[in-house]
């Protein structure tokens, strides 16, 4: 396994006088593997911040939501999650199927605690463990490269009020997201999701921004 540093974060550690700190972190902190309780700390989360980068290298990160343990282990290499309908752009998911390199971002609000890690993906469009996540279009495989517990002293605390209404589960219809009843974009919905605005009703833009601000988005 490599160094996480390149020349530029020695560069600063030097200057900073944290070399000898930085390196037993990168000698002794970071590994190649997900240990039995960090397989425990990821599967109890119900978001992660996923990082990508577009073909130029840009970096962007995105945040990905469900049911406490979507994020699945299968092995200590290895770890999936779903992906669920979103606002049709696919720009992490295309920026997984073209370079598939990503960074995850575990945290705990309530403890504080967090994980980090960086990997390769890949996209899986079929499989049996596909079935088991309600509406899930596909799944994004990790392949895990290097995984660490970051200090949690900047985290703040929030508690959890309730779970996105959005999530899927089995045996529920999943509410129409409310930006898709926007009169704005009824021309370019895809035809199901379109049926289903007409059904409910359009919404004005003002109408859309009151009812997010209230919370009710």
């Amino acid at each position: 396994m490599g160094s996480l540093y390149s020349q530029a974060h020695r560069a600063l550690q030097d200057e900073f006088g944290t070399t000898k700190l930085a390196e037993r972190l990168d000698t002794d902190h970071v590994h190649d593997a997900i240990l039995p309780e960090e397989r425990a700390f990821i599967e109890g989360r119900d978001m992660v911040f996923l990082s990508t980068v577009d073909p130029d290298g840009n970096p962007t990160v995105s945040y990905k939501g469900g049911k406490p343990g979507f994020v699945r282990v299968i092995d200590e290499k290895t770890l999936v999650f779903p992906g669920y309908d979103g606002n049709g752009m696919f720009y992490s998911v295309g920026n997984i199927a073209g370079q598939g390199r990503v960074g995850l971002l575990f945290i705990d609000f309530e403890t504080p605690h967090r994980l980090r890690a960086q990997g390769t993906a890949r996209l899986e469009r079929e499989g049996p463990l596909l079935a088991a996540y309600p509406e899930a279009k596909y799944l994004v495989r990790v392949e895990v490269a290097k995984v660490w517990v970051n200090c949690p002293r900047y985290v703040h605390t929030y508690r959890k009020v309730h779970d996105s209404r959005y999530v899927p589960e089995e045996g529920r219809e999943t509410p129409l997201a409310l930006w898709k009843r926007l009169e704005m974009v009824q021309d370019v919905l895809p035809e199901a999701d379109a049926a289903r605005a007409r059904q409910e009703g359009a919404i004005a833009v003002d109408d859309y921004v009151g009812r997010v601000m209230r919370g009710e988005g």
